[in-house]
């Protein structure tokens, strides 16, 4: 099983790619909510460890997540364009579910 964590530090990112954040840990997370599918990356501080980014992010004192490198897909218009954007942030309360998802992006 791999593990879908990693450290930028110790991955090749191409140009195209999310460039590395240092001091951070980050995954490749889907995001659903009501009205949307959304898939970006994910960010904590390397003073955690490495294998509760998520548990972390979703029961830490912070209500809201920041996402880097987003697509936003519509869930009830599905024929919509897919939005992409460098920076969101989504309040906690309003996703359904979250989970790492490294082969989640559009370009792969």
């Amino acid at each position: 099983m791999t593990n879908s964590f990693f450290d930028e530090a110790d991955v090749d990112i191409s140009k195209e790619s999310m460039p590395p954040v240092p001091g951070f840990w980050s995954e490749r997370v889907r995001i659903l909510t009501e009205d949307y599918e959304i898939n970006g990356y994910v960010f904590m501080p390397k003073t955690g460890r490495k294998n509760r980014v998520l548990s972390d992010i979703l029961n830490g004192s912070r209500r809201f997540v920041a996402v880097k490198d987003a697509e936003i897909k519509s869930r009830k218009t599905p024929d919509r364009k897919v939005e992409t954007t460098e920076f969101i942030q989504l309040n906690l309360d309003s996703i359904i579910i979250i989970r790492p998802c490294p082969e989640c992006f559009t370009d792969q």
